[in-house]
């Protein structure tokens, strides 16, 4: 037998053992008086003999079924090594965004030290929740980089984007600089536009229940996230969470954001007259989502020379959308990684990411091509569904 089993049902047969001492004397100081001396003494005899032994157990080296990992690659290198080109390599940030943000989530991540073990510090479990976000690893290699368990890399990976979204989502997504935004789609060919829409599908693995309501129509399993960006590729809404059968229309009739632009409260109350009609600031879509008063979507079927100079202006505009979704997918790869995670978990991930690209941008992190290239060989394998057709123009990629 091995020798790690036996020593675990030693430890076993001594605690029960403990138990039926304190039990035995607690029983004996209400016995009577006139117990024998024989029986007493036969039962101090036993009680050193258990005692000596379980001395014995607990003073055998620990060293089989306790592990030592080994932190010196974060603690030595990472933190007092590193310069801003391997923060961006790896953490996708500069040293001084990171800090900024660990200050930011410490509130709501920061433990105490306990008797059995210290607390891993909030920077620690950042980047470790960092990590796993921005590149394709598994569990084990993130835990093994780190020096921690496994299991640890999951929680933390599950408390870090709990804290951004409590602390961070409302205050970044959100719309911003509407005069600004307007100009920008101006810029940009359209009048008066809010924003452009747009759904993507985050591969992730069969969940345990109704898994067949999330295979999408390429035929692997996904939830949308359904988002709204400016004219700089920032969201500032989003919708995560629906099964990757659901089509976009309805997702979208279903969100917050479809009530607030129907009772006219998104956007502030600025109309523009074109062709002797009165526009309210709209948001662009492709062919799958509905005509609407403030929602200007593709023509469809033949085409005349203004419709197709629509169409292309139209197009040009929501190319904001498909850039931000690359390079959202291409800074945190894990969203191509098939998320390991309760599906109820996966959408705080979604939205954490989102949460971080619109920091990034805003503080003008820089983008490097090479992630874009990795992000494409990842798509590859999980091409998106096809959506409708919007003019069959060939536009200019993203900046």
């Amino acid at each position: 037998m091995d020798s790690a089993l036996i020593l675990n049902a030693a430890f076993s047969i001594v605690n029960t053992a403990q138990l039926l001492i304190e039990y035995v004397f607690s029983s004996d100081s209400e016995q009577d008086s006139d117990d024998s001396s024989t029986e007493t003494d036969s039962l101090e005899n036993q009680t050193e003999i258990l005692i000596s032994f379980a001395d014995r157990l607990h003073s055998v080296n620990r060293s089989i079924w306790s592990r030592e990992t080994s932190t010196d690659w974060w603690d030595r290198i990472v933190l007092q090594l590193w310069d801003d080109d391997q923060w961006l390599q790896n953490f996708h940030m500069r040293k001084a965004t990171f800090m900024e943000l660990c200050q930011e989530l410490a509130p709501a991540l920061r433990r105490k030290d306990t008797r059995m073990r210290a607390a891993i510090s909030v920077e620690k479990r950042v980047a470790i929740a960092l990590w796993k976000l921005a590149t394709p690893d598994c569990y084990r290699s993130v835990a093994n980089q780190f020096g921690v368990g496994r299991s640890t890399v999951g929680v933390s990976l599950t408390q870090v984007c709990k804290a951004i979204n409590r602390i961070l989502l409302r205050r970044t997504v959100t719309l911003g600089n509407v005069r600004e935004i307007v100009a920008g789609f101006q810029d940009l060919g359209f009048p008066n536009c809010g924003g452009a829409i747009d759904g993507t599908h985050i591969p992730i693995l069969a969940p345990d229940h109704l898994a067949s309501e999330y295979i999408n129509r390429k035929r692997y399993f996904s939830m949308v996230l359904q988002a709204l960006v400016d004219h700089r590729g920032r969201f500032t809404d989003i919708n995560a969470g629906w099964s990757g059968k659901v089509h976009d229309a309805r997702i979208f009739k279903n969100s917050g954001l479809f009530r607030r632009l129907q009772a006219g409260t998104f956007f502030p109350d600025k109309k523009m007259t074109v062709g002797g009609v009165e526009m309210p600031i709209v948001i662009l879509g492709d062919s799958t989502y509905p005509l609407m008063p403030w929602l200007m979507k593709p023509f469809t079927g033949k085409l005349d020379p203004a419709k197709e100079r629509f169409n292309y202006r139209l197009s040009r505009c929501r190319m904001v959308v498909e850039c931000a979704f690359g390079r959202l997918k291409a800074r945190w790869r894990s969203l191509y990684g098939r998320l390991d995670l309760h599906e109820n978990n996966i959408p705080l991930v979604i939205s954490s990411c989102c949460v971080l690209h619109n920091i990034f941008e805003n503080r003008g992190e820089r983008f490097l091509n090479s992630w874009t290239v990795e992000a494409e060989r990842l798509e590859y394998a999980y091409q998106q569904p096809d959506t409708g057709v919007s003019g069959g123009h060939s536009l200019e990629p993203c900046a």
